[in-house]
């Protein structure tokens, strides 16, 4: 199996297009030639015609006027003039005899005909009566051989004209074909190349992405295959890498609970003064114990949601879901602590169903309400609004808490980060809300913005764009 690769491809159909162009302008080149040539043969045929037929006509009228001037004069030397001025006109006859193409029928016999006649006669010294009627014939035959000349030349005009117009639809037809001809393999170069390019665009956003269940397959030319199985083999790596990441995660939260629990069962027994009675300082220090201990587990805990959801990320569950009820199940998820707050949540969706991943928005748009319960002050107001825009379905969640600082509007969609407003009420956060958000949000195609806090209205702005299709 012959294997092209990338270059060959390229040149290969550069040498084609150059090939058919130079086609075209080479056969352009021959026609124009050919038609140069007609044209040049042709006018050096049209100057001999009208040549040969102008110094006939003057030889004729030169043989006419000796030969009346002979039987007047009755001199030699004007028999003489009048053989020379025969010979000459029969030189112009077979010049016009000579010519291609050319229709003279019996004109040039007759012709011949007519003048030795007229020599015979002349030569016997007939009387001049008996001369006219020859002289007479001789410029007929003459006017008949200018005739003919001229629906020769107009004959030889209409073919010249007819070659033109015949060159120039064929070389209209030779461009058009060239032309047409680029173009197409312009057409399939692109497709030949584009394909393979497509398949590592889109490989490399799978792998950006952290999708690694897919194989890289790259068709096209030989050296961008050799790029895709380069690809498939960074896939597999990276997913390798990422398998090993999640299970050292585990094992390492695994190891830190145990201990840790160990931890929290003493410190409860010292708190609970089962060894005995505590003093004030003694207290103290249990108790600073019992927050790090308890923040540590915290931020075990949010290593692993955070580890569940990089491996939810990865998985499709795509179903139709009524905007309305998607909402509604998100508040209602966080009842408890709304009523606590004594908070209002108001939801605006359309009644419309879309195809979407319900788990996953549902993970997101419980962070953002969370966020967004934890920031609002006591009997707030927080707006969840969705409207389809298209093939985009777009969510935004508003509060009227403190905000989000704009230094902090690209950090706090990392890991771990808070930002440095704090609430209204102690939380107990590790700042992996966020970063779960914009990680399920890219495994889904989507994105999730912040709105900079321009100081008009109180509160943070999030929205969230996910592509959907229409449910039938």
């Amino acid at each position: 199996m012959i294997r092209i690769s990338f270059r060959q491809s390229m040149l290969a159909g550069f040498l084609l297009i150059a090939l058919l162009l130079s086609w075209a302008a080479v056969s352009s080149w021959l026609l124009l030639e050919q038609f140069v040539q007609q044209s040049r043969q042709h006018g050096e045929y049209a100057l001999q015609l009208s040549a040969s037929l102008q110094e006939l006509a003057d030889r004729t009228v030169g043989l006419e006027r000796s030969a009346r001037q002979f039987t007047v004069l009755n001199e030699p030397v004007l028999l003489e003039r009048f053989d020379e001025n025969v010979a000459h006109a029969l030189a112009a006859i077979k010049r016009l005899e000579s010519i291609p193409a050319g229709n003279w029928g019996a004109l040039p016999g007759d012709w011949h005909q007519a003048v030795d006649r007229l020599s015979h006669e002349l030569h016997q010294s007939v009387p001049r009566t008996e001369l006219l009627p020859l002289l007479n014939r001789l410029a007929e035959l003459n006017r008949a051989l200018e005739h003919a000349g001229q629906h020769w030349m107009d004959q030889q005009n209409a073919a010249l004209l007819s070659e033109l117009e015949q060159g120039r639809r064929k070389l209209t037809s030779l461009v058009a074909a060239a032309v047409v001809g680029a173009f197409l393999v312009a057409l399939a170069m692109n497709w030949w190349l584009s394909r393979p390019l497509g398949s590592i665009e889109q490989a490399i956003e799978r792998l950006g992405e952290s999708r690694f269940d897919e194989p890289v397959t790259v068709p096209g030319p030989a050296d961008l295959r050799r790029v895709g199985r380069r690809l498939d083999w960074l896939r597999q790596r990276l997913d390798k890498l990422e398998s090993e990441r999640e299970r050292t995660l585990r094992h390492v939260s695994h190891e830190l609970k145990t201990p840790l629990t160990a931890l929290r069962e003493g410190i409860a027994l010292l708190q609970e003064q089962v060894l005995g009675p505590l003093d004030g300082s003694q207290q103290e220090v249990v108790d600073i114990l019992q927050h790090n201990v308890m923040g540590l587990q915290g931020h075990i805990e949010s290593l692993l949601r955070l580890n569940a959801a990089s491996f939810e990320a990865r998985r499709s569950g795509s179903r139709p879901l009524l905007l309305q009820q998607l909402l509604a199940d998100v508040v209602q998820g966080r009842d408890l602590q709304i009523q606590a707050r004594q908070l209002t949540v108001l939801c605006n969706a359309p009644a419309v169903t879309r195809e979407l991943d319900a788990e996953k928005l549902l993970v997101v748009l419980d962070n953002l309400l969370s966020n967004a319960i934890d920031f609002s002050p006591q009997a707030g107001v927080i707006h969840l609004e969705a409207v389809v825009l298209g093939k985009i379905v777009r969510i935004a969640c508003i509060d009227q808490g403190p905000g989000v600082a704009n230094d902090d509007a690209e950090r706090i969609f990392e890991p771990f980060v808070q930002g440095s407003r704090t609430s209204p009420t102690p939380r107990q956060g590790s700042g992996v809300g966020l970063s779960i958000v914009r990680e399920l949000m890219t495994a889904m195609g989507g994105r999730v913005m912040l709105l900079s806090d321009d100081g008009k209205a109180p509160g943070a702005h999030f929205w969230i764009e996910v592509p959907c299709e229409s449910s039938g």
